[in-house]
């Protein structure tokens, strides 16, 4: 069996750990993460699979998933510049550039490309700044789950 990508919009925080905690909460809450639901569905909207959580902790439902992982954001526990594990990765500008021609991609630009995923590895993830009228207005967070 192969990965599974997931990806989430939520508001623009500066404090980019503290997004993906409440992201995090938020999922975890919902019940959005194996082994609740086996594949959860992507994108999340109102009518998203929600059953709620069935574990005490975010840790609880780690031990649980095993080696799948929860194929959701729960798997990723820190923001961070460097390449890792568990990690979503924010891109240099760079690597902006290249995937979007701008540093500052709007909504539509990471809606509509989709060559970045090709670069993320399994139990990893990005981190995106989405702009718009160059003021930063969410967080995309896209990975893949372990397996």
């Amino acid at each position: 069996m192969g990965s599974s990508p997931y990806w989430y919009y939520v508001p623009y925080e500066e404090n980019k750990n503290l997004a993906l905690l409440k992201l995090r909460e938020r999922e975890f809450t919902a019940g959005r993460y194996n082994p609740v639901v086996d594949f959860p569905e992507f994108p999340i909207t109102d009518q998203t699979l929600s059953p709620g959580k069935q574990h005490s902790t975010i840790e609880d439902a780690l031990k649980d998933a095993e080696e799948d992982g929860t194929r959701s954001i729960l798997d990723i526990s820190s923001v961070s510049t460097d390449d890792d594990y568990c990690v979503a990765r924010i891109l240099t500008d760079e690597q902006l550039i290249d995937y979007f021609g701008t540093n500052m991609p709007t909504k539509e630009m990471v809606d509509n490309n989709d060559d970045f995923f090709d670069d993320i590895e399994r139990g990893k993830a990005f981190c995106i700044t989405i702009y718009k009228s160059d003021i930063p207005v969410e967080l995309y967070f896209v990975g893949y789950s372990f397996d």
